[in-house]
């Protein structure tokens, strides 16, 4: 049952990022900016298709790669509270974010600096969101190939991070570095 929830966490997040770039397009803004900066991240969506294939087959009981390192029913139900709230925070971020919504990094038309909301406790809720959600789906399913996803999942995530504070910093300026000073990077 545990792994229903995971794969629907997954697919939800899928709308909800699809839904909310088409949502900007009609408001005219460009908000995929994935790879434009960073050519690199294009190496990203094929491993990112082996996890959506590990999580679909987990789920429905399809041939998948990788073993169990444990079976604990317990471990399964924090992954999925784990899976919820990043969910929610992520739907947080997405609402505070308004218009200044972009996947990926936009130093051409960047929208207003956010800084309300969940903001107002993490410059990077939605890279916490998703961190959580790694970690829940790897308590549902914890397969040896899943670990490696989370671990390199969040060493990107930080990646990220640190590569968007350089791109704030040179949009934003100073009152970027205060933001900086008030808020911590996650949580």
């Amino acid at each position: 049952m545990q792994g229903y929830f995971a794969l629907a966490t997954i697919i939800l997040l899928i709308i909800l990022v699809l839904s909310r770039v088409f949502m900007m397009k009609k408001l005219g803004i460009k908000a995929m900016k994935f790879g434009e900066i960073d050519k690199k991240d294009f190496l990203i969506p094929p491993f990112a298709f082996l996890f959506l294939y590990l999580i679909f087959a987990s789920a429905l009981g399809l041939p998948k790669p990788g073993h169990e390192l444990f079976n604990n029913e317990i471990a399964a139900w924090i992954g999925v509270i784990l899976c919820i709230l990043g969910l929610v925070l992520f739907l947080s971020s997405v609402i505070s974010f308004g218009k200044s919504f972009r996947v990926g990094i936009d130093e051409d038309s960047p929208g207003a600096l956010i800084t309300a909301g969940v903001f107002a406790i993490s410059r990077n809720p939605i890279y916490t969101a998703f961190g959580l959600i790694l970690i829940g789906i790897f308590l549902i399913f914890p397969n040896w190939i899943i670990l490696i996803y989370l671990i390199l999942g969040i060493w990107l995530f930080n990646r990220q991070a640190l590569l968007e504070e350089k791109s704030l910093i040179k949009i934003y300026g100073q009152e970027y570095i205060n933001y900086c000073k008030k808020v911590r990077r996650y949580i």
